[in-house]
């Protein structure tokens, strides 16, 4: 698959963290994706209850969305400012705490307990850490990540998913000589060898 001058392209978590600082967001959504209400049920598969994981989160809405409807997320994201914008924009109390097993990460839980956002990097993460997820939400993480780090993402989310889980991946499609990402071009031959 031809990705074009991407292929070497490399972001780093500080530039990440930079974006946030700035405001330079462009990629956040303030809206629920329509895709993902379109696909909720194939999300849910008629379950209740579940634990969906949001990589990469950033301050996606639509984690709130799901916790009201009685679903545990768990989220994962580099930028400490990302993750409290989360819990203010949406009124929601928290507390902070250290992860032990992370050296200078954070976990950010809603006092309602349904809701936990982990800020760190992604690699830091193991179901050891977070457990086992029913269902995945990536709205913006595999076409964020480094093309050299697909690989290395794609064994971590099999890793952290249940057997029966459920998983709604947004891509997008252009060139990739015209735009050097990210988002990043993901063709779906790869996404096809990335996860069977």
């Amino acid at each position: 698959s031809d990705i074009g001058s991407q292929r070497e392209r490399v972001v780093t978590e500080e530039e990440w963290i930079q974006k946030w600082e700035m405001g330079n967001i462009g990629f956040h959504k303030e809206q629920r994706h329509p895709l993902l209400q379109k696909y909720l049920d194939v999300l849910l598969n008629g379950r209740t209850g579940l634990r969906i994981f949001f990589p990469l989160c950033g301050k996606a809405v639509e984690m709130k969305w799901l916790a009201d409807m009685g679903h545990s997320v768990v989220g994962v994201e580099v930028s400490e400012q990302a993750v409290k914008d989360f819990f203010s924009e949406h009124s929601l109390p928290y507390c902070e705490e250290p992860v032990s097993e992370i050296s200078g990460a954070k976990v950010f839980q809603s006092t309602s307990g349904n809701i936990s956002l982990y800020c760190c990097s992604i690699y830091d993460l193991s179901s050891l850490i977070v457990g086992k997820f029913d269902g995945v939400w990536d709205r913006g993480a595999l076409v964020a990540v480094n093309p050299c780090d697909r690989q290395r993402y794609a064994s971590l989310m099999i890793n952290l998913v249940e057997k029966n889980s459920s998983y709604l991946l947004v891509t997008v499609s252009y060139d990739p000589n015209k735009h050097k990402g990210p988002p990043f071009y993901v063709p779906e031959s790869e996404v096809k060898s990335l996860f069977g």
